[in-house]
């Protein structure tokens, strides 16, 4: 079974404890009709990358689950690499708060996310 980071071409290029940067190279099929980035890829490569940061395999705790997300778009983002940033804020006993910056190859900021995740 092919996953979807593996469709969309996500790659996790940096994983620490509480913190994760996930890449995304945005072609033709990252496109939307205007030919920027949809939305829902960035989203992805956002969801994707706090999820990233969230996980820990030195807990006894399941793969997190994303209760919620916020995704900002600041500028429109361009068809080549996109890298997504990922810190945890707060690691209660619940719930987890996790942030991401998303820039393109370039520094530009095109999208900012926020989201709760928890384990089932």
């Amino acid at each position: 079974m092919t996953g979807l980071r593996e469709v969309l071409g996500l790659d996790v290029v940096r994983l620490e404890a509480d913190a994760a940067e996930v890449e995304m190279v945005a072609d033709d099929r990252h496109l939307n009709e205007h030919g920027t980035v949809h939305g829902g890829a960035i989203a992805t490569l956002v969801d994707t990358a706090m999820g990233s940061a969230v996980f820990r395999e030195d807990t006894e705790d399941d793969a997190p689950v994303t209760i919620e997300m916020k995704v900002t778009y600041l500028e429109p983002a361009r068809p080549g690499r996109l890298r997504a940033t990922a810190t945890v804020k707060r690691r209660g006993q619940r719930i987890i708060i996790a942030e991401v910056d998303v820039t393109d190859d370039e520094g530009t900021a095109v999208a900012h996310g926020i989201g709760t995740f928890t384990s089932v």
